[in-house]
């Protein structure tokens, strides 16, 4: 069966949690009530399969939703209309084959259909090399570092063409 690109949904809570803790501590501790309410308040949650087993997801945000983070709420107080990318997050056997570039290409579409910039953001305390390194080779461009004392991130973003150009 070839791999597919998918919605998920709460079937699939239990190995995205799963997932997600693999790529700790870049990805960001959740609890299944969490994972479960970040999907319920994502614009777009996706998840690359191989046949029925997930084996990467990224969920996304609009702007405005109720959510704590202070990552999401800085690009709120910055930009009226953006895509953010909460978490994006690859089994680690399949890290390295490409299933993170696809899950942003379906990223990018959405967002280049809707005219809208992506946004994210990486670790730098505890530092994330391999996520930077990722999110400059497709194509963001950083704005900033914020330090919050205990964490650090760096501010991304990616400005996609308009879909009628």
């Amino acid at each position: 069966m070839e791999p597919v690109i998918r919605n998920l949904n709460i079937d699939n809570l239990e190995t995205m949690l799963e997932i997600n803790d693999q790529g700790l501590p870049g990805t960001g501790k959740v609890c299944l009530e969490e994972m479960a309410a970040l999907l319920s308040i994502a614009e777009l949650a996706i998840g690359w399969f191989d046949g029925r087993n997930l084996r990467g997801f990224v969920i996304c945000l609009s702007p405005n939703v109720d959510y704590g983070s202070p990552n999401y709420a800085w690009f709120n107080e910055r930009y009226q209309e953006f895509v953010y990318v909460d978490r994006v997050a690859v089994a680690d056997e399949y890290r390295g084959s490409g299933i993170g570039s696809e899950l942003y290409a379906s990223v990018f579409e959405f967002a280049t259909t809707r005219n809208l910039p992506v946004a994210a953001e990486v670790s730098l305390n505890p530092p994330n090399p391999g996520s930077d390194k990722f999110h400059q080779r497709h194509g963001f461009k950083q704005l900033t570092a914020v330090d919050y004392g205990d964490k650090a991130v760096t501010m991304y973003i990616k400005r996609v063409k308009d879909s009628n150009d």
